[in-house]
């Protein structure tokens, strides 16, 4: 198969779908690896660097999308480049389609096969393997730019996060307990945070208040429990997550009169819409606004501010379902694979993932009867 990674040409996104190591296990396996020029150069790798791992350059994204068979990537395809994807194509990426109709409309027309990261389940029928490393590094960094942003010339509070003798640390109230709300977590009790986790699955909550063991609280999260924990709190992190679907608003704009000025909220769902009511996209060149006095992060791709560190820990992940997609076609694959049909999100102008189809009020049909067509 030719396997075609394009450079990334979203806003400060360094990350790229391939890295010269995975393209050495592709080229083991017998595949033609076309990589854009100047693809690495986040990563600091050279195109000579591609070349000697077996994979042949091309000037323009252009010559990528019209030769490959199969497309790699990290984010979701730009308008100009769904303009470029063709019936039949696979595309294997992250989509976050629930909070992107446009890009749902673009690759339904396209007629390609789009199949999405965040969805893949695991073989186990749990866990998101594909996603789960961007959620470890947007919940480890969500502390680290929160912590930046309580500083008060970025608009913060004020307060340290780690406190110092005599002075309280900040509290932290983490919204969700799963991969990147636990991560979250961990980095604020690392740092001396009063950390405060909610979540709602009762295993998870045995889980967080096992493995913490008194070092952060644990709370069953409802709206009662959302609004009196947020009037104290001074860094909010957002990380509930639905697979495939809009992540549910959490906190409203009537809670901020309660809140702390200065409090800082990020937002690490906003790829899935937010879970904040007054969450909007925003990008590392402006990463920041503010709303009655309360400081809102909303970068939707947080991991491309790490993007060695993210590029490398998604590759380890993916390549061993890329080498199935590549080795098998996409139908065996997606049948072959435990979990990996749930990554089918839209095939040949139908969206195949009940879910992303709720979530944009969208006919849905099954991805088995794709696969079988």
């Amino acid at each position: 198969m030719i396997v075609g990674c394009p450079k990334e040409i979203k806003t400060q996104e360094h990350r790229a779908g391939l890295v010269p190591t995975s393209v050495r296990e592709l080229a083991t396996h017998g595949h033609k690896v076309i990589v854009q020029s100047r693809t690495g150069e986040g990563l600091n790798f050279s195109d000579q660097d591609y070349i000697d791992a077996g994979a042949e350059i091309r000037e323009t994204a252009k010559e990528i999308f019209d030769e490959a068979e199969l497309i790699i990537k990290v984010k979701e395809p730009q308008p100009q480049e769904c303009k470029m994807l063709r019936e039949g194509q696979i595309l294997f990426t992250y989509l976050h389609l629930a909070a992107d109709p446009v890009q749902t409309k673009a690759l339904m027309d396209s007629g390609c096969v789009a199949i999405a990261y965040e969805t893949v389940i695991g073989p186990n029928g749990h866990g998101l393997p594909l996603l789960a490393p961007m959620s470890e590094i947007a919940g480890r960094l969500s502390v680290q730019v929160g912590a930046y942003y309580l500083q008060k010339h970025m608009g913060g509070n004020g307060r340290l996060i780690s406190g110092v003798p005599g002075v309280k640390p900040a509290k932290v109230l983490v919204l969700g307990g799963g991969v990147s709300g636990f991560n979250a977590a961990q980095m604020a009790v690392g740092l001396g945070a009063n950390v405060m986790i909610l979540e709602r699955n009762h295993d998870r909550m045995r889980f967080l208040d096992d493995h913490f063991k008194g070092r952060a609280t644990v709370l069953y999260s409802n709206m009662g429990t959302v609004e009196d924990e947020i009037e104290t709190s001074d860094l909010v992190i957002g990380a509930v997550l639905i697979p495939g679907a809009s992540a549910p608003r959490l906190v409203s704009q009537a809670m901020f009169p309660s809140m702390i000025p200065g409090t800082v909220m990020v937002d690490i769902s906003i790829d899935q819409g937010g879970c904040f009511e007054t969450s909007k996209a925003t990008t590392h060149n402006d990463p920041v606004y503010m709303v009655d006095d309360i400081v809102h992060y909303c970068v939707a791709n947080m991991p491309g501010a790490v993007p060695l560190t993210s590029t490398l820990a998604l590759n380890h992940a993916v390549l061993p379902y890329l080498l199935n997609l590549a080795d098998k076609g996409w139908k065996n694959a997606l049948t072959d694979v435990p979990g990996f049909m749930h990554g089918l999100n839209i095939c040949h102008g139908k969206i195949t993932h009940e879910n992303v189809a709720g979530s944009l009020d969208l006919s849905y049909d099954p991805a088995q009867d794709s696969i079988a067509a």
